[in-house]
């Protein structure tokens, strides 16, 4: 795995080809879950090839949405079989990345490591200080897109069933996330006045 020239060629795609309407699915949700693989995977303690690898899926995780925004996971697997051969990437190595990517299809479904790695990254901002301004990017991308409009109230009430039925994969971000996606939680319902 060239892994050098492919992140090169990745994000130069990203970068010049994401619709400038995805105010959530944009390049620096791309680059923090970037970021969040690595501290993730560091602290799992991957091998070098599989960091690698998921690295990669971390970058090419959102890129299907250069083609389609329903069903953008199985496109960016068909970039993936049409862009890393040429940066020395193996079949093996291919649909290892296919399967992560595919693992962050909601709801999320991870049962080894790099799956779980990689849906704990997408999702981690649930966790975060910034999860209220990160939730607020993605309803008005939805309804910028006529995906899913909501009014305020509906939109929290989403959010309060989802952060239920989350669950974080890794100890890291366990230790790391849960009690923070818990006081998020915990404001929802302060807002909502559903305690």
């Amino acid at each position: 795995m060239d892994f050098e020239r492919a992140s090169t060629f990745i994000l130069d795609q990203l970068r010049t080809g994401l619709p400038t309407n995805l105010f959530y699915h944009n390049m620096e949700h791309v680059m923090d879950v970037y970021r969040s693989v690595i501290r993730i995977g560091q602290s799992e303690k991957l091998d070098t090839t599989t960091l690698t690898a998921l690295k990669t899926a971390a970058l090419m995780h959102d890129a299907g949405m250069l083609k389609t925004y329903r069903g953008h996971e199985e496109a960016a697997c068909g970039l993936v079989k049409l862009w890393l051969p040429q940066f020395n990437y193996t079949d093996s190595e291919m649909d290892y990345i296919c399967k992560m990517i595919l693992t962050t299809q909601l709801p999320q479904s991870a049962s080894e490591i790099g799956e779980k790695i990689l849906c704990d990254a997408d999702l981690d901002y649930l966790g975060r200080e910034d999860f209220f301004m990160i939730a607020h990017r993605l309803r008005f991308e939805w309804n910028n897109m006529g995906i899913n409009r909501t009014t305020l109230k509906q939109w929290y009430e989403l959010q309060i069933k989802f952060i239920e039925e989350h669950r974080y994969y890794t100890a890291t971000n366990l230790r790391l996330r849960e009690e923070g996606k818990q006081n998020n939680l915990e404001q929802i319902k302060i807002l909502l006045d559903h305690r």
